[in-house]
């Protein structure tokens, strides 16, 4: 169990809603302009670069997550090793273009950081603690890679 300050998000509209790969902020990722690391993320699922770019698209992050897990269209067939790098990938994106949302992530300083739903027991905590906070870990990941950069 986490020790010490713990922050909990899953919603945009919460206190630390930015964390949240729905939240509004623009990723540049691969030569392309992404509306947010969720578009981003659901698209790199499928080699399909048609659907990529259906994904990439859509409106709202609540859309391309829909087309993203639509298991009529084939899965890459590295996804499951590839994922969390991918995610990383867009989360780093995230919080070094967004001058804003970065100083709210090392505000946080050494709090564990936990994506709290019930929906998802790989990247949040399974709305009980026993999920493995992979998003949060990640977060927690790019803030020390931050940190470090901060004092050079």
């Amino acid at each position: 169990m986490p020790v010490g300050n713990v922050i909990r998000f899953y919603r945009v509209s919460d206190e630390y809603g930015c964390f949240s790969n729905f939240a509004p902020y623009p990723v540049e990722l691969d030569g392309k302009r992404w509306p947010t690391t969720e578009h981003y993320f659901q698209a790199q699922k499928f080699e399909d670069l048609q659907h990529q770019e259906a994904i990439r698209g859509q409106k709202s992050p609540m859309i391309a997550a829909r087309m993203g897990r639509d298991r009529k269209k084939k899965l890459r067939g590295d996804w499951e090793s590839v994922k969390v790098a991918v995610m990383r990938q867009a989360v780093r994106a995230k919080f070094t273009q967004h001058e804003d949302i970065r100083a709210i992530l090392l505000a946080t300083a050494a709090a564990t950081l936990v994506e709290h739903t019930e929906n998802d027991a790989y990247w949040g905590d399974g709305g009980d603690g026993s999920g493995k906070n992979m998003l949060g870990r990640i977060l927690m990941e790019i803030r020390e890679e931050l940190q470090v950069e901060s004092k050079k």
